[in-house]
């Protein structure tokens, strides 16, 4: 019998999921409140992050926390009103801040994203989308030799998982990126990575390409599960009831309420991103990368040069705040000076955070209910490989991978 799938969310990890679902055998249905493509898939740096394995939770955090909240040029943002809501989750949070547990996290992150740009670029194959990834290296871009060191503890991490970085030193960092600011002493330059010119648009491109295959996408909210059997039957949605064999949950940090239907109350915040993109911008990068000073990333995009980036703790509902762009506007002044644009577009959106930065992925039970949410920061690195191990699962014909790490019953008491 071919399997009735619903894949909840159209964002890159959900329409991910329903074409490796479709090449399974599957009859697949994508439902999303907005369409593909339109939440946090549209507005993150586009990089194809495979040495993005370093959680945030490094060691010494906790001590360094308060100094950056208060520092008016560093990139952490936290809305105070929002402080006693966001309390339990930070102290969760905070409490990976430690090397075991930083180890612990690299280690399960790394098998989601170090093989990125291949598992990208077996996603679009046979779709006629090859042309959007697009190979490069990925930059960091530091001050000083000192900058660089001063972080060591991040790049051993990143050594471990097999990324070694070219290190472009003095006058040869202008020469591998002309429009740097003089500022810029150091690159340190990773090789087998890759970026998207408008993940929005990739989003879309792929969705559309679902449904070519025989796929169908549906504009609704869910609002319930039907578990009546102990097993899913159906999903009630604002567009009417939709019965299905098997469900899958991708729809990122708005997962957290429908999880509660479920029975399981996930630690799961909105960690706030901006971008600011530069129009038909000259005298940008030629390449992504990560300004260090600024914890931000500028890319050359599409539509002009992406800066995306900034870490603020707000919650869901509140509008962008000014700080935070406004430091962006600054860091992208200092870091590309020569930058020039014929407008500006800003940008808020959520990353879906756990606690311990780890994605969900799994069978909640044996509900016929699987997860393929919350994956921080590498939602588009992380993206197809997640969905085709969902896949897998859906289809009894899982890899051979352990997920133990990323089940998402292990928030249970």
């Amino acid at each position: 019998m071919t399997k009735n799938v619903v894949v909840i969310g159209a964002g890159i990890v959900g329409v991910s999921t329903a074409i490796w679902l479709k090449r399974a055998g599957a009859q697949v249905t994508i439902i999303d409140r907005a369409g593909p493509g339109k939440g946090t898939s549209h507005g993150n740096a586009g990089v194809l992050a495979a040495a993005a394995m370093v959680p945030v939770t490094t060691p010494g955090l906790i001590r360094k926390a308060p100094g950056m909240l208060f520092n008016p040029d560093f990139p952490l943002y936290l809305r105070w009103s929002y402080l006693p809501k966001i309390a339990p989750w930070l102290v969760k949070y905070l409490s990976n801040a430690n090397d075991a547990d930083t180890r612990r996290i690299a280690r399960d992150l790394a098998p989601i994203v170090t093989d990125s740009v291949s598992q990208h670029k077996s996603l679009v194959r046979e779709l006629g989308l090859d042309a959007w990834v697009t190979e490069s290296d990925y930059c960091f871009a530091y001050t000083d030799e000192a900058a660089f060191k001063s972080e060591a503890y991040v790049w051993a991490l990143r050594r471990d998982a097999g990324f070694e970085p070219e290190l472009i030193r003095g006058g040869d960092v202008q020469d591998y990126e002309p429009n740097i600011s003089p500022s810029v002493g150091l690159i340190a330059a990773l090789k087998d990575h890759g970026f998207i010119r408008d993940p929005g648009g990739y989003v879309q491109a792929l969705a559309k390409a679902f449904d070519g295959m025989g796929g169908t996408v549906i504009t609704a909210e869910v609002k319930d599960f039907d578990l009546s059997g102990g097993r899913i039957s159906g999903l009630e949605t604002t567009a009417g009831r939709i019965n299905c064999d098997d469900a899958v949950l991708a729809t990122g940090v708005w997962s957290k309420p429908l999880m509660k239907k479920l029975g399981l109350n996930i630690p799961l915040e909105s960690e706030r991103g901006y971008h600011i993109v530069y129009e038909d911008a000259t005298g940008g990068p030629a390449r992504p990368t990560m300004i260090a000073s600024g914890k931000f990333v500028a890319t050359p995009m599409a539509q002009g040069v992406r800066c995306a980036g900034i870490v603020e703790l707000g919650g869901l509902h509140a509008g962008p705040s000014d700080a935070p762009l406004k430091f962006l506007r600054k860091k992208t002044k200092e870091t590309f000076p020569n930058l020039n644009a014929t407008a500006e577009v800003e940008w808020l959106g959520h990353r879906p955070a756990p606690t311990d930065s780890l994605p969900l992925i799994g069978q909640i039970g044996k509900t016929g209910v699987f997860t393929a949410f919350g994956h921080h920061h590498i939602g588009l690195t992380g993206g197809p490989k997640t969905g085709r191990l969902v896949a897998g699962l859906v289809m009894e014909h899982p890899a051979n991978q352990d997920l133990t790490a990323y089940a998402p019953q292990r928030f249970q008491n």
